[in-house]
């Protein structure tokens, strides 16, 4: 994808960011900062992005992500589980909505095996607990272009997630109010039953 139409994309996501009234951080490894570089050459992105983790060496995932070194011992600092916690972590340390982590192996050097030059994890994790995560091999096409298209991918997950569903509106309590009273009403009489009227007593004759 060219410049212009990374651009383009940059500007479409802080449109749809400003428009739903959310707020995003970058937490990045391999392409150092290139993500939130891409957002902050739009003028006015500073009412979307909040800001960036350049966290290039594990230490720094733990110092400033919060990523546990016994996750980045067992799985890497290039994993599906080392991207999720990032993205988690910047959540973390940023009063933002929505965060994306990208790690990855740019090359031309330090490939291992089962992770070759090209290989980068992607997540976006959000305030609502919802997360995605994408794992891409873009190969050893270079070093520049492995973390060009890494960019465009952290923009198009940040574009997907921000898509998804509002946040619940909460609506005003109402006022509170007394219940009216109840009336209480006599029992209507049936209209069969006939209404019974007293005789007027006969007066008894005195004895004599």
């Amino acid at each position: 994808m060219s410049d212009s139409a990374t651009r383009a994309l940059s500007r479409s996501l802080l449109d749809l960011c400003r428009m739903r009234k959310i707020r995003i951080a970058t937490a990045e490894s391999c392409t150092g900062g290139l993500v939130a570089a891409a957002l902050t050459d739009i003028a006015g992105s500073s009412d979307v992005l909040d800001r960036g983790f350049v966290t290039y060496s594990n230490e720094a995932k733990h110092a400033m992500l919060g990523v546990d070194t016994a996750l980045l011992a067992t799985f890497g600092a290039v994993s599906k589980e080392a991207a999720t916690a990032m993205a988690f972590g910047a959540l973390e340390h940023a009063d933002v909505d929505l965060a994306v982590a990208i790690t990855g192996i740019a090359g031309p050097g330090g490939a291992t095996p089962g992770k070759p030059v090209g290989l980068v994890h992607f997540a976006v994790a959000a305030r609502d607990g919802r997360i995605i995560h994408k794992e891409q091999r873009f190969g050893a096409i270079g070093r520049s272009l492995v973390r060009q298209r890494s960019v465009v991918e952290a923009l198009k997950m940040l574009m997907e997630m921000a898509r998804g569903p509002k946040p619940p509106v909460k609506k005003p309590r109402a006022a509170a109010h007394r219940p009216h009273p109840r009336v209480s009403r006599t029992p209507r009489r049936s209209a069969g039953k006939r209404r019974r009227t007293s005789r007027p007593s006969t007066p008894r004759a005195s004895d004599s």
